[in-house]
């Protein structure tokens, strides 16, 4: 019998996230991020596709960082690359990605892409979000958010 994951591991499986803290005959027990414990029938567990964040050592985190269409994308591109070679989180290999990805109404979307322990993927994510914000924003560049015009159309009440 294959075994596609064991306790400790953070699964995602018929759409609960958490680690496994129990298998059992008839159930296998999660502990969520948040620390509620779930119980997941095994006629669930092993009839639907099972995500297993922990069988691997590393994980690609997924940003996306949105700037300006006036500012300049080479510059973005080395304020984030700078970012991700100074944090000691982000694992030299595999090497990060960092492309545009999207013309976006509001942006023009990077794509960031780097490569983290397992276990540290989500301090991980936070750090890189905060330090990208903080040295994009301190290169003069700017990150855009969707705005509206609104335009108001006055009608002249006292024309007979």
């Amino acid at each position: 019998m294959i075994r596609p994951f064991k306790v400790g591991d953070l699964i995602e499986v018929a759409g609960k996230t958490g680690k496994v803290a129990e298998i059992g005959f008839t159930t296998t027990k999660l502990d969520t991020p948040d620390n509620v414990r779930v119980l997941v029938p095994n006629s669930q567990v092993f009839g639907q596709v099972i995500q297993n964040y922990s069988s691997n050592d590393l994980r690609r985190i997924d940003l996306v960082l949105g700037i300006s269409y006036d500012d300049d994308i080479g510059k973005a591109i080395e304020v984030a690359g700078r970012v991700l070679d100074g944090y000691d989180g982000v694992v030299k290999e595999p090497a990060p990605t960092i492309a545009v990805g999207e013309l976006a109404d509001s942006s023009v979307n990077l794509v960031v892409r780097p490569w983290a322990k397992a276990d540290d993927y989500w301090k991980v994510r936070f750090e890189l979000t905060r330090r990208l914000k903080e040295q994009i924003e301190a290169a003069g560049l700017s990150i855009p958010y969707p705005q509206h015009d609104v335009h108001l159309i006055s009608s002249d009440s006292t024309a007979a």
